[in-house]
């Protein structure tokens, strides 16, 4: 395909610089995103044991509740039930806190029955360290709100922008040798154009992902101009979002039917759907509800982990449903089949771990694109001199290497540091927040202190040891409970350590083949190892402390 070559320099900076300028946030987003596929798992992992009470059978449900709100009659406003789900206690409610969103302070009470139908409760603080995962994904870990909106979200949403518009021009800008060039991985004409085919490769296969993905955190950021836009020129006086009349006399948990009806009638109102979780709101209000997540692994749900059913819980109406056409409409469901492809929640365990690889390989697609852009930047000197590449190409490297590299070993050792410190700090939650963000910025400023070369392998080596540590750390405690740690107590968590290990092997093996770069390479790149007393030999580049 021939294009003229002005307008393909025009797509190629257009590329580059909407590549460059989001790709640091870009990479925060997606590898947080990967890991938020198993958030419920990592939360679990990141809780002892006896912080989550045993399941029930369904047909106990009302006979718990029923214990339950004698002993706390604040259940009458509004609880959760979970079904048939070893991650969740069968019954919680919330004391303090609670709602969506990163809450440190939450408090949580939890019910359940013994083998003998006698009631048992606890209080327990919920573990955040899935929902600071996903923190991260939603705002890059950028803090901050504006107005009602958190600032990281509006941030990713322009930063999408950009994305979008560096798929499109990186698509136009590849044509003329796309089909030539596509799978070729030409590793013996240099770590550059490894780098740029393997750029090239993971931009091209998965770039309906990369669509979606841009164009659903575009509808999540600035949702409420979209809504705004619509109810003035779509919907006009008629609302969006209709959940019916509100009660002219409002009721009370009393007059709720049984659970088991209430599980009958939301099973029944798709096939294929299993009701896993029932939210009740507002029970003492002239507008409950119960919100009902279902699930279906054969179908494109709405939400990350399932989608959602709206009953009015006294007469069992339906309020509103992301699975039925004929409650959203045509467009209604065309958003929840793009919701559905961004958050994954389809195909089962292995569509999440799909999304989970595809994740990461959006990480290494921005992270590949920054050294690209670093390498095609560099000055090429000749002679006895010691290279010296342009100030803002050294700072772009180390912001490059601090931010990404470091936003992973920040949460690999907010991770580890989770279990340790759990039987001696108040709240753990803070733990992880302090944990991540000083690694994180440490990680910054040791990246600009040492330069891009010494820090990223320093860097890898640490999340290396991190996520080595996390499976010798539950080995640990079979042996030494004592300790106040705990070993994995399901297969999902057993999971976590496994993927840790894995983890940790990808770093280590990193390390060494930029260790060998740095040693080896060109003696004019920015991820040269310079000795600056002696001349740019590569025997004078052996250090890298």
């Amino acid at each position: 395909m021939q294009i003229r070559s002005d307008i393909l320099r025009i797509y190629q900076k257009v590329h580059l610089w909407t590549g460059i300028t989001a790709g640091i946030l870009l990479f925060i987003c997606f590898f947080a995103g990967a890991l938020t596929m198993f958030k419920p798992q990592l939360s679990a992992w990141a809780s002892p044991p006896t912080s989550i009470l045993p399941q029930i059978a369904t047909a106990q449900a009302d006979e718990l509740l029923q214990q339950a709100l004698e002993l706390h009659p604040e259940i009458a406003k509004g609880f959760t039930l979970h079904l048939n789900d070893d991650k969740y206690a069968p019954l919680t409610w919330y004391s303090r806190g609670g709602g969506r969103g990163l809450n440190l302070n939450a408090e949580q009470w939890q019910a359940t029955l013994d083998e003998h139908g006698q009631l048992l409760t606890q209080k327990v603080q919920p573990s955040q360290l899935g929902t600071l995962i996903d923190q991260l994904h939603r705002t890059a870990g950028i803090p901050g709100n504006l107005g009602h909106e958190q600032l990281g979200v509006l941030v990713m949403g322009v930063a999408s922008i950009l994305y979008f518009m560096a798929l499109v021009s990186g698509v136009i800008f590849l044509l003329p040798t796309l089909v030539k060039t596509l799978f070729a991985l030409r590793q013996k004409k240099g770590p550059s154009r490894f780098w740029l085919d393997s750029h090239n490769l993971l931009g091209i296969t998965a770039l309906p992902f990369h669509i979606v993905i841009a164009i659903t955190v575009v509808v999540f950021a600035f949702h409420d101009v979209f809504y705004d836009a619509l109810g003035e020129f779509v919907y006009g006086k008629t609302p969006g979002f209709s959940r019916g009349a509100p009660l002219v006399q409002p009721l009370n948990i009393t007059h709720l039917p049984p659970i088991r009806e209430i599980i009958a009638t939301a099973n029944q109102h798709a096939p294929g759907y299993e009701a896993r979780t029932l939210t009740f709101m507002g029970l003492d209000t002239p507008r409950p509800a119960v919100r009902i997540e279902m699930y279906n692994e054969q179908a494109l749900m709405r939400g990350p982990l399932a989608d959602f059913l709206s009953l009015q819980p006294y007469s069992l109406e339906t309020q509103f449903s992301t699975f039925s056409p004929t409650a959203t409409g045509t467009w209604g469901r065309i958003v929840a089949v793009f919701f559905g492809l961004h958050f994954g929640s389809f195909g089962g365990m292995p569509g999440r771990w799909l999304y989970f690889f595809m994740g990461l390989s959006g990480a290494m697609l921005f992270y590949s694109g920054n050294l690209l852009w670093l390498e095609k930047r560099r000055q090429q000197q000749k002679g006895a001199e010691l290279p010296q590449q342009p100030r803002k190409v050294r700072l772009m490297a180390a912001a490059t290497v601090g931010c990404c590299l470091g936003a992973m070993v920040a949460v690999a050792i907010t991770m580890l540091l989770g279990k340790w410190l759990y039987s001696w700090v108040t709240n753990i939650n803070y733990s992880y927040l302090w944990s991540y963000y000083l690694c994180f910025t440490a990680a910054v400023l040791y990246s600009f202190w040492r330069g891009a070369a010494r820090a990223a392998i320093h860097l890898l080596r640490i999340g290396a040891l991190a996520c080595i540590a996390m499976p010798l750390t539950s080995m640990l405690a079979t042996y030494a409970p004592s300790l106040g740690i705990w070993a994995p107590h399901t297969l999902t968590t057993l999971m976590v350590d496994l993927v840790a290990l894995l983890f940790a092997f990808g770093f280590l093996y990193s390390a060494r083949l930029t260790q060998q770069r740095a040693v080896n390479g060109p003696a004019d790149s920015i991820w040269a190892i310079i000795d600056k007393q002696n001349s740019a030999t590569p025997a004078s580049r052996l250090s890298v402390y």
